[in-house]
Order: C-alpha cells, then structure tokens, then sequence
C-alpha cells in the first residue's frame, strides 16, 4: 500500500481522536488514537519518510494509556441513552430518506407509503413528548414527508392509468425475476442471470435448469431457506416504522453465553450513538465468549485486506447502503448480509438484537468502539445460517469462503499424507500476499495447557495472518489473536529483548517496549517457530486469477474430497454443484466409479468405544476395529461418515500379506469434519485392520465405513 495512503490515514484518525478527546468522549478517542498509532507503524514499514514517526506513535499509545482510567470512569457512570421518541425520530428519518431513494428512482408507489408511514410516525410521536424542540422537529420532518406525499399522488394515479391501458395491449406477459423461493417456476424460462460477488451485470453466466434445482434444494439450511442473492434483493426494504424483529426468532445461545446472559438488546440500548463503521479495521475486532476464532480471524484478515488495497472486499456485503456504497445504521434495525453459502451467494436477513450479561457487556464478537456494529452483525448472520451461537467451529476455509467468496485452500505442515514444502512455500506466501491474491489464516493443533501458557498460544486456535516479512535471510510474519490479548512469548515477541536488533526494530517500525504497554493479541513470530508450533495454513485465494467450470454431480466422489470438502460437509442432499478453478484451460467432467464390489457396515461409538485419537493413549484401544481379508491384490477404496459435528478418520493396519506391501500403517489423513476417505492403489492379497476413531475421545453416534474395490472382501468385526 502507499505509505502517503497511510500516513493521510493516520493524520484523518490522530484529528478524530483529539476532537473526542476534547469533547469528553473518552471510548472514541482511545479507538482513533490506536488507529492513528496502527497507520504509522503500517506506513513506516511501507517506506513512510515521515521524521520521528516512532516518537508519534509513543505519543498517540502513551496517550491510550492516559485515559484508560477516564475511559472506565466513564463507563461507569454510563451514558444518557437516547429516549424512545427520540428513536421514533431517527427512524422517521431513516423512512423520509429511503422513501426519497425511491422517490429519485421513480419507484412512486413505494415513496408514497414510505412518506406516508413517516407523516404517521412523526404525528403520534409528537403526541406523546412534550419537549418542545423534538415536537418541532417532528412536525417539520411531518410537513415535508406530506408534501412530497401529495406531489407524487397524481403522478402515481397518472401512472397507474397507463400501466393497466399498457398491460392490455401487451401481446406477451413481462418476465419477472424472483428469488429462488418455494414458489419458483421453471415453466417459462430455464435459466437465470447468476450473480457472483458484487457483479451485477446481466452478461454474466447463467444457471442451467438442472443447476437451479441443486441451488433450490440446498437453500433450507438448519430449518431456514436462504435464497440466492439476486437484483431484487438491492430493493429490499428496510424502513419500518417500528423496529424490526426477524421472524426466525433470537438465536440459540451457547453455554458459555447462557451462563452470563442477562437479555438481548438493540444497539441504541448500549450506546447513544451507534454506527455501522467508523472504520474499516482488523485491529478492532475483538472475540468473546462464542467458540468462532476460525470466522473471527477470517473477519480480521478481510478487514485487514479491504484496508491494505482500498477494495470493497467485507462492507460491501452489509446492507442497507448509502448512494456511495457504504454500509449504514438502520434504526429500524434490519439488516441484510450476504454471504457465499452452498455454492452460491445467499441472503441473510437479521435483526439488530445483540446478548448481553448483566453488566452490559456483548457476549459476542465486536468492535473495540462499542458504538460500532459491523462485527457483531456480521457475525450475527453467519451465526444464524450455522444454526445458531452454539456454533462447534469451523476452519478459515469454510469462513472466509463464507464472507469473500474466495477460493479455499488448505495446507497441513505436520501430515503423514501430505509432504510440506518449508521454503517453497514461504516463498509462495510471500510473493502472493504482497500482490494481494490471497488472504491467509493459520492455526495451531492440539498442546497441552503448560505447553500453550508456555509459548502464549492457544491450542486449536485461528489466527489472521497480518503481514509477511524478510530482512536479511530472516522470515518473519505478523499474527493477531482473535480475542485481541494473548500474545507470543518466544523469539521475536515483545519481550525477547535479545532478538529485537535496532536495525530489525527500524525495518519492521517495531518498538518491543511500546508494544508492551498493550497487549492487542498481535505479534511477530518467525516463520520457523510458527513452523514449529501452527498445523496448518489456511489460504483463499482471489477468483480472478482462475478460470471457472461447474459441473452437476448425482453423488459424492470421494476422489475430489480433499479440494471441495468444505462444500461436502455443509451440504445434505446428495446432488450439489461443484466448481473447479485452475490457472490454465482445462476440461472437467463427471469421474467414472470404476469399483465393482461394494459393501457398508454400519456400527456405533458409544461413550468408552469412542476412543479418540493415537494421542489418547489411554482410550484409542478401545475404538472399533474391523477386519477385512482381500482375496487378492487389487485397488481398494474406503470411505467414513460420522456425525457432521465430529472430526472423524481411519486407521489401516497391514495384519499379514501373501505378497509384498507397501505399507504397514497408513492414515486416512487429517481429521475432517464427518466424512474422510482412503484410496489405494494396490492392496496385496492379505488381512488389514480397520480402526474408525473420532478425533476425540468419548462421542456418541453411528457411523458408516463403505469398502470400494475390484476384488472381493471379506469383512468381520473384532471389537
């Protein structure tokens, strides 16, 4: 990015945080001042020439410091909230300006009862205050909202008129275009204009009639229909004249928010002065009690993304929107998110009703500026299309393909099936990231509590990738924690005063000792501990550098499982679409199932029979074991599906062979979310043991193994 970008950025935030300053509002200064700080230490290592940056940015922390104890006070002593006829105000004034959109839109009908509703809602209000200052301004709002009421009613008459006369003299009915509802109809027409990211143009591909029934039948997702997003949704309306509650309901809370609920509250109910963005930022976003790192991370790295290279890449998915694009509070408290679920970007209509505990406090992700929303909303709708706050989690693939639509990959830097590329691929990272084609996550496996508080990491953690650096043969790169505290306490953290070299702080516009003074869970970590101590990286990469072909598939195949196992473990039915992406031309078609002996068993982990992992020493003995016995030597495919909410795998055992074999022991791969496979080859003739495990210990529910070959099986249970 251009530092002179960044520098005018910080001069923008260092202005806002000494006017809140100024005027007493503590939460917003510290909010600005920490941008101010953040812009600085990213524009000098962008080669900003500013003179004494450092010191500037010592200022603007030393100054977050100085009124943290304002800022508590403050809280405190709370805020006076905006009273309700207040609110009935605004949302008057949300209803006159949506009503004026449409009105500019010659969309009249829809003006007039926008005007209207606003005439209405301002006249009973003003019945009921007696502050004279709000009557006044809800009379005036009411007058104009009237006149323009009259001023369109001829006009709509007048058009009402030529319509019918119109519509009689049409020889052919008009095609309308309608979300793929329940009610949609294939009789007319068998495609549809598709809609990818934020195109809009009628020039791009079309669904074929077989595509839009796959879409129809995997739009229910846990017992709610989220249609494709599509034109007609840009006029969703989202004025009202009193607030909005979502029909579905509130969501399923988790246990841990169940615990400290208190009650849900809309926006206007924490803060007197509640906003969309105020900006777009990766180091505001702050993780809670909801076990959504993966998402949260993800959110992180978009944010930091849309800030690095100045692209629409997560506002542009919130709606309602102003004439520029931008994402704006709604006091009717309705909002629209769109995200890619399912093969297809998709509608999710929210509300704005947020939990709280019984101080107050959000008991879900949000903004280091309590008046901001964009986090929580955000987080809202993706957590309703999971079914709810009481989400198990996910990976970054999943998520971030969720809010950008980019394509997933994953790479596994401690896997028996998978060789990993220490330099190849730090080299690729870095190239990639600094072009802008991918964003990147990276989490750490399973470690021990004494090992996690060790190092200052989490275990089974998501964390959003934030820059990537060389300086002299060292690679380093710079992570944030979702939960925004909680830092790296190895090499190159902020106390390992031995690696921290003046020259590398001046490279990296690092100061160890300012970054002491607050821990905002972002760190730098060299590539060869995060090497050491992360499991895998997670990249999505950006769909313009691929060319597209989809493909309708009747059944699973497992032989394309690893590349599109975040769409298989989302979806129930049994027919999808798939899309592959390559950098260079290439055909795709429907694989042939060569396998002319197949057999299931059905079986069940319960409680002690489930026993995890190799790493539960303890337990894995007594998971399920199966026997088969290959009467000769021939290929051989086996598949597992569990529980969807489990990470399931296999294990197979060479037992004794008739002729020479390439294994002993060989793994079905990486955990995966209830559904995994193996596919080998060439088995000699012999007997293999089949262990079927969950990754951890203990969990309850059927599973199914199938066997796939050209020769026949036997197949006995041991245990």
């Amino acid at each position: 990015m251009d530092p002179s970008t960044l520098e005018q950025d910080a001069v923008k935030f260092a202005q806002m945080a000494v006017r809140n300053d100024q005027n007493g509002r503590f939460t917003e200064a510290v909010f600005y001042y920490k941008e101010a700080a953040q812009a600085l230490i990213c524009a000098g290592m962008a080669g900003s020439k500013l003179d004494a940056i450092q010191e500037k940015i010592n200022e603007y922390l030393d100054r977050v410091q100085a009124l943290y104890s304002a800022v508590q006070s403050q809280s405190c002593k709370g805020v006076p909230l905006k009273t309700k006829q207040q609110m009935d105000l605004e949302r008057a004034h949300f209803l006159v300006t949506q009503a004026f959109e449409e009105d500019e839109k010659d969309n009249s009908d829809e003006a007039v009862e926008l005007y209207t509703e606003a005439v209405e809602l301002c006249l009973k209000t003003a019945n009921e205050t007696s502050d004279q200052t709000l009557q006044a301004k809800l009379k005036q709002l009411a007058r104009q909202a009237l006149d323009r009421a009259e001023a369109l009613k001829d006009s709509v008459t007048k058009l009402s008129q030529e319509r019918k006369h119109a519509a009689a003299k049409a020889s052919q009915p008009v095609r309308t275009f309608q979300p793929l509802g329940s009610d949609f109809s294939l009789n007319d027409k068998p495609q549809l204009s598709r809609i990818q990211g934020s195109d809009l143009s009628s020039q791009g591909q079309l669904y074929s009639a077989e595509e839009i029934e796959v879409l129809r039948k995997t739009s229910k997702i846990n017992g709610i229909e989220y249609v494709p997003f599509m034109r007609v949704d840009l006029k969703e309306r989202f004025a009202f004249p009193m607030p909005f509650s979502d029909r579905a309901g509130k969501l399923v809370l988790s246990p841990k928010q169940e615990a400290l609920f208190s009650r849900w509250v809309r926006p206007d109910d924490l803060c007197n002065n509640p906003t969309m963005i105020y900006t777009i930022s990766s180091f505001s976003i702050k993780q809670t009690v909801v076990s959504d790192c993966s998402f949260v991370a993800s959110l992180a790295i978009g944010a930091a993304y849309e800030r690095r290279y100045n692209k629409k890449l997560i506002t542009s998915i919130i709606y309602p929107q102003n004439r520029k694009g931008e994402p704006e509070y709604n006091p009717c408290g309705k909002y629209m998110v769109k995200l890619h679920i399912n093969g297809v970007a998709r509608k999710v209509i929210i509300d704005d009703y947020l939990p709280v505990d019984h101080n107050g406090e959000l008991l879900c992700s949000y903004s280091n500026n309590k008046n901001e929303l964009w986090i929580s909303l955000i987080e809202k709708a993706y957590m309703k299309v999971m079914g709810g706050y009481d989400f198990p989690g996910s990976n970054s693939n999943i998520d971030l393909h969720a809010l950008t639509g980019w394509i997933p990959e994953r790479i596994a830097m401690h896997s028996d099936n998978q060789k990993f590329d220490y330099e190849g691929t730090f080299k690729m990272l870095y190239q990639r990231f600094h072009k802008g084609d991918v964003l990147i996550t990276t989490a750490t496996g399973i470690m021990s509590e004494e090992e996690g508080e060790r190092w200052g990491l989490v275990p089974t953690h998501a964390y959003a990738v934030l820059d990537i650096r060389q300086y002299k043969g060292l690679k380093i790169i710079q992570l944030k924690n979702p939960w925004s505290h909680l830092r790296w306490k190895g090499r190159y953290s902020d106390k390992d005063e031995k690696s921290w070299t003046p020259a590398l702080q001046k490279y990296l516009n690092f100061d160890p000792k300012t970054a002491q003074k607050i821990d905002n869970g972002i760190f730098w970590i060299s590539w060869e501990d995060l090497c050491r101590h992360y499991d895998v990286i997670y990249l999505s990469w950006n769909p313009g550098l691929f060319k597209e072909s989809t493909c309708i598939h009747r059944t699973i195949l497992p032989t394309i499982e690893n590349l599109l196992h975040w769409l298989f473990t989302r979806l129930e039915a049994k027919r999808f679409i798939t899309q592959v992406y390559s950098m260079c031309k290439f055909t795709f078609s429907k694989i042939p199932f060569p396998y002319t002996h197949n057999k299931r068993v059905n079986g069940q982990w319960k409680g002690q029979s489930a026993g995890g992992c190799g790493n539960y020493r303890d337990t894995y003995k007594m998971n399920p074991i199966y026997q088969i016995t290959a009467e000769k030597t021939g290929p051989l495919l086996i598949e597992l599906r569990g529980p969807r909410q489990y990470s399931v795998g296999f294990e197979i055992v060479t037992v004794s062979t008739t002729g020479d074999n390439e294994f002993h022991k060989k793994t079905s791969g990486d955990y995966r979310c209830g559904f995994c496979y193996s596919e080998i080859e060439r088995v000699s003739a012999g007997v293999y043991n089949i262990i079927p495990t969950t990754f951890l210990p203990h969990q309850e529910g059927p599973f199914f193994l199938d066997f796939h070959s050209t020769i026949p099986l036997k197949i006995t249970q041991l245990q």
